[in-house]
């Protein structure tokens, strides 16, 4: 799912949503041997609106999460590859490759010795472009930090910038971060289509077992505000 085809794919983005073809074991990597505290977890006061209600309204929370998250911003770009994801409030820098499905069906990731280095879903939208685009990356590896292992440190209103190969760059507005748990993971809510452009960014998160590594994801959501 790499090369040209990733941008005929989107139109498909839905349909892989539906069916829970969620990705969310897409960075399965983590060891506690190097590592004291671990890496920063999302605080109760970053998670989105949507995501802070009891649990009996969660099922509603996709009919809700738009109005929930900031005014629209500049309106949709028209298709084009990211290559790089900036985030200076935790000092990300990344160059992004594309990455698909891995043979179980979760999102691939690059290549786990590859540490500073992120992967757009190329079954998503391209950042900018109307609905929700994915990027994803390690948080570790059994050698140490990787390249979104600071994710969880961000707060409300920081910024995400996309740089993208057509030379623009897609500045996004953090309005969530949280942690889902990968056993039920919530992936309607999280990668449903948008009327306006949005980003994810995710990684693992949670509880962490050398058995089972770690329990949950970090999920950033954020929505297009500025394009330069």
């Amino acid at each position: 799912m790499h090369g040209s085809s990733g941008l005929s794919r989107r139109g498909a983005w839905g349909v892989v949503a539906v069916v829970l073809l969620v990705g969310v074991h897409l960075v399965r990597g983590g060891t506690e041997e190097w590592r004291a505290g671990g890496p920063p977890q999302p605080l109760a006061a970053a998670a989105p609106e949507h995501a802070a209600a009891a649990p009996e309204h969660a099922a509603a929370a996709p009919e809700h999460a738009a109005a929930l998250a900031p005014a629209a911003g500049p309106g949709p770009l028209s298709a084009s590859r990211p290559t790089r994801v900036r985030v200076p409030a935790v000092r990300i820098d990344a160059p992004v490759t594309p990455v698909g499905l891995d043979a179980e069906g979760w999102i691939d990731t690059p290549p786990a010795d590859e540490t500073g280095l992120a992967g757009w879903f190329t079954g998503a939208v391209t950042p900018g472009e109307k609905g929700t685009a994915v990027v994803v990356g390690h948080v570790d590896t059994p050698d140490g930090p990787s390249v979104f292992y600071e994710l969880g440190a961000l707060s409300k209103g920081q910024r995400v910038e996309i740089a993208r190969q057509d030379g623009r760059t897609a500045v996004f507005s953090v309005y969530g971060v949280e942690v889902v748990p990968k056993d039920d993971f919530p992936a309607e809510r999280i990668y449903r289509t948008s009327p306006h452009p949005e980003l994810r960014l995710l990684t693992c998160g949670g509880g962490f077992s050398r058995q089972k590594g770690y329990d949950g994801n970090v999920v950033v959501s954020a929505r297009l505000v500025e394009v330069r």
